[in-house]
């Protein structure tokens, strides 16, 4: 997740008004950073879909745990998003998709390399 990418107010001045994250600057700040921790520690692969994206991580009970939890936030703060955990093929796997302009919101939420 692209901390940078995040204000108080909304995900981005230059997405759609309705994709919104209403944790708050420093919160959304500390939420990036757990997923960019999350990121490097424990994540296999990322994809993205026409509709979100798909991010494989490590199938162990502290990754699921932190996974879980970022993804409890996400869904409170982030409701234009729909955000799923499952199994798949031996890993944990975060689906979440959204409309188009949430898929790029998305896109961009998760676009770099650790994150």
């Amino acid at each position: 997740m692209d901390p940078a990418r995040i204000t108080g107010q909304g995900v981005a001045p230059d997405l759609a008004p309705d994709i919104a994250c209403d944790l708050g600057e420093a919160k959304a700040a500390t939420q990036a950073e757990r997923w960019l921790r999350l990121g490097r520690e424990a994540r296999l692969g990322r994809a993205e879909t026409a509709d979100g994206l798909e991010i494989r991580f490590r199938d162990e009970a502290a990754v699921e745990r932190e996974l879980r939890d970022l993804v409890s936030v996400e869904s409170n703060c982030c409701a234009w998003a729909r955000w799923e955990v499952d199994r798949a093929d031996g890993e944990l796997v975060m689906r979440v998709s959204s409309t188009p302009e949430g898929a790029a919101a998305l896109h961009a939420m998760f676009g770099n390399a650790d994150g």
